[in-house]
């Protein structure tokens, strides 16, 4: 069944074909999630998917359409999840799809095992035995005997897609699997040599010679190609096209973006990409490390020994090349390519200090000519190649101001765009400054349609790029601004993108015009500015105690300014309006009362004391971040054992009885190696999403040690409690239950008929004591 084309067969299977990839799985457990993103992401690597949009089954007769879509699609990916088999259409789908010749299928197992498909056991044989049930219960026998030839059907077709080579979630990353299922179908369909992005306007002539260079006789110790050029150029437009263009002649490759920036605004942010960079090109599930330095030795033996593409973007750093390749070299036909505005980079790697160097060569990316430039202009300002009749010597005129820089064309020419007012256009070349791209960008700001935008959107500048979307909508949100809408029209603008992940995306001179429009609130006193994200303003704000009520959000990392030097809690007494606090790895001493009273967002990671203090003030918090932290317990218990005279309090403290944490919606204890008890979520009526996990690398707890999740009182706030346990990497868990009868406990099934737990994820390497006769299988 599992069959690659030929190569010679190519080019008919494409034609004979409606689709690339039938897409079969259940709705209701992947439609918004973990589908979506593998559809996009099929969809950006132009790849043709077929996805039923219906919501739930509709009759039982698989629909004409889903059958035609089937019988003529070269591949289709079945989704295993644990409701897969409770769908009729679904089982019809997979019947109909293993009975297809010369069909590439690959079966993915969402969190469910191989063999409970193959057996038919946990919610797969809970499932069958629904469809048995209902047979048995048809009143006329033909239909009867229908029914069961159908579901004998069912069971054959379960047994032989689990014995497929299929592919595992558990254990990755799943944007980094899903492009590895994307890599691979590319690979096995043979897809000719295409982008999915359009091609960049002005870049012919550099898209030449980057395509001329892949296609260079390869040198036996790889070729490095460094595109170099001022910021907003076009580099990562022009990488990101010919990457799409020819990734898939390469059995590996992997396109890093946005290296620097992402690297400056976290903490561990070159590990994460060392992490991301050989997720990508590893043939094994993902790993966590903690040091840097091995990723590298892996990447470093995975480059060495197989032909790869890398597009690394937006490098500026030795440290960042040495840490992505290492300096053992490359597999004969590798290519490299480095996007960089420091030319002297790439060969002052280590790399380039062996005695056995691969070939290098240099592009470097200008501005656009008036012809090109025009065009690109008029393709924002007008979406058409040629100015609006009119309009002609005003757009010559914004265009010769622009001097060819393609950022600040694209910007300028979105602000004009439905703009089709000769006086507003004149003002706005009279208002012309020296700068292009300064002044066009602020102007951009300037023309934001309300103050709600400009502050959401120096609130992304100086915090947030790099964030979830949802993440940033749920914090902003809290602090009274419109984020769903707001972010909408900055994208409008060209201020503002979302990543195929959903991540928030900023161009480096936006990013910079945003923390530069603050600075200039007070540009020699930081602690009259609105916002703090500068390591060093931020530390002397913070030691000499010159906080004031006219800071809304302020970030510290300790780590960055190689300072071993506690800060007092009363240095924070007085910023009232303090929304938005980051804090890793800073030792505060003093009383946890003087903390701002209004934080929506609290971020410390490696916080150093065992216990979260009571005294911490959370009223309004709706995100809390102690990742890497040392604490040991977290949640709500009671300090006297009557129930009438029960004090709540925050575990590790004593804190008086208070409503605590009423707002939090969002929790991280990501990688808090020494927590073991999680308990009282009812006191927390609003929290969506929370993440435990423990590091799989040094002061692992001892392997006879829980993490113990206790869940009092089940019965009372039932539908307003948490959504989601996720726990990755973990220890033992040790799950009890107290007050209720009816709460089952199921690794990866939704709960029983409470919903209080809609899911409880337990990663690899985990095992589930139960305790009392209360709790289910």
């Amino acid at each position: 069944m599992d069959v690659p084309f030929s190569e010679g067969s190519s080019s008919s299977s494409i034609n004979n074909h409606k689709h690339d990839v039938f897409i079969s799985f259940r709705g209701e457990d992947t439609r918004r999630n973990f589908i979506d993103h593998l559809n996009k992401t099929l969809q950006h690597a132009n790849i043709s998917t077929f996805l039923d949009e219906e919501k739930i089954d509709t009759g039982k007769v698989l629909k004409p359409e889903l059958v035609n879509a089937i019988k003529s699609s070269r591949a289709s990916i079945i989704v295993l999840s644990k409701n897969y088999a409770s769908s009729s259409w679904c089982l019809d789908e997979l019947v109909l799809i293993l009975k297809q010749p010369n069909q590439i299928v690959i079966p993915i197992f969402y969190h469910v095992e191989p063999t409970h498909v193959r057996k038919q056991e946990s919610t797969f044989g809970d499932a069958i035995a629904e469809h048995t049930r209902q047979m048995k219960a048809e009143k006329d026998a033909d239909e009867r005997t229908q029914s069961a030839q159908r579901i004998k059907g069912w069971i054959d077709a379960l047994k032989q897609v689990a014995n497929l080579k299929g592919e595992d979630v558990r254990g990755w990353y799943e944007t980094v699997f899903i492009k590895k299922i994307v890599d691979d179908l590319n690979y096995r369909l043979h897809v000719p040599s295409r982008s999915a992005l359009p091609e960049p306007i002005g870049m012919k002539d550099s898209i030449n010679f980057v395509t001329s260079w892949l296609k260079k006789e390869p040198s036996d110790r790889g070729d490095v190609l460094t595109i170099f050029g001022m910021r907003g150029i076009g580099k990562t437009s022009l990488a990101q096209y010919v990457h799409g263009l020819h990734c898939y002649e390469f059995v590996t490759s992997s396109f890093i973006k946005d290296i620097d920036r992402r690297c400056d605004d976290k903490l561990y942010g070159l590990r994460d990409i060392a992490a991301e960079l050989y997720g990508c090109i590893s043939k094994g599930s993902s790993t966590q490390d903690y040091d840097v330095s091995k990723y590298t030795s892996k990447i470093e033996n995975i480059v060495a020994n197989e032909k790869v593409f890398l597009v690394l973007d937006d490098i500026n750093t030795l440290d960042q090349l040495n840490a992505l390749l290492g300096r053992k070299g490359f597999y004969q036909g590798s290519k490299i390519i480095i996007t960089t505005r420091n030319t002297w980079l790439t060969e002052s790697c280590d790399l380039f200090k062996t005695e056995v160097k691969p070939t290098h060569e240099k592009h470097k990316l200008e501005g656009l000519d008036d012809t090109e430039a025009l065009e690109l202009f008029c393709s924002h300002a007008f979406k058409s190649k040629d100015p609006k009749k009119g309009y002609g010597e005003m757009s010559e005129k914004f265009v010769n101001y622009c001097r060819g820089h393609r950022l600040t064309l694209e910007v300028l020419g979105m602000s004009l765009y439905n703009r089709q007012d000769v006086a507003y256009w004149e003002d706005r070349i009279e208002g012309l400054g020296k700068d292009p791209v300064e002044n066009e960008l602020r102007k951009s700001f300037d023309s934001l349609p309300s103050d709600n935008d400009k502050e959401l959107f120096k609130h992304i500048a100086c915090f947030f790029v790099g964030t979830d979307r949802v993440y940033t909508e749920t914090i902003l949100k809290a602090c009274k601004i419109r984020a769903n809408s707001g972010i909408t029209d900055l994208m409008d603008n060209c201020l503002l993108s979302v990543g195929w992940n959903n991540e928030l995306v900023m161009h480096q001179l936006l990013q910079e015009m945003g923390r530069h429009i603050v600075r200039q609130e007070s540009p020699d006193k930081a602690w009259k500015r609105s916002r703090l994200w500068c390591h060093e303003e931020s530390f002397k704000v913070l030691k000499e105690k010159k906080g004031t009520r006219k800071v809304l959000g302020l970030s510290l990392d300790i780590r960055r300014l190689e300072i071993n030097e506690p800060l007092e809690t009363e240095a924070l007494r007085k910023m009232d309006e303090l929304k938005l606090l980051q804090l890793n790895c800073v030792q505060m001493n003093g009383s946890y009362e003087n903390f701002p009273k209004q934080l929506r967002w609290l971020c410390m990671h490696v916080f150093p004391l065992d216990y979260i203090p009571s005294n911490l003030p959370m009223k309004y918090l709706v995100a809390l971040d102690m990742s890497y932290s040392n604490i040991t317990s977290f949640g709500v218990s009671y300090c006297d054992s009557q129930p009438q005279k029960r004090q709540r309090q925050l575990t590790g403290s004593c804190s008086k009885d208070k409503k605590l944490l009423g707002s939090l919606k969002i929790l991280n204890l990501s990688f808090c190696d020494m927590l073991c008890s999680v308990v009282g979520f009812e006191d927390f009526p609003a929290l969506e999403r929370n993440r435990f996990s423990s590091k799989p690398y040094g002061g692992i707890r001892k392997h006879n040690e829980y993490l113990s999740i206790k869940i009092d009182s089940l019965e009372t706030n039932m539908q307003s409690m948490i959504k989601t346990i996720g726990i990755w990497f973990g220890k033992k868990i040790r799950a009890a239950c107290h007050g209720t009868d009816r709460c089952v406990f199921r690794i990866g099934c939704q709960m029983s008929n409470d919903k209080s737990v809609e899911k409880l994820v337990i990663g690899r390497r985990l095992e589930l004591l139960v305790l009392g006769s209360e709790l289910g299988s």
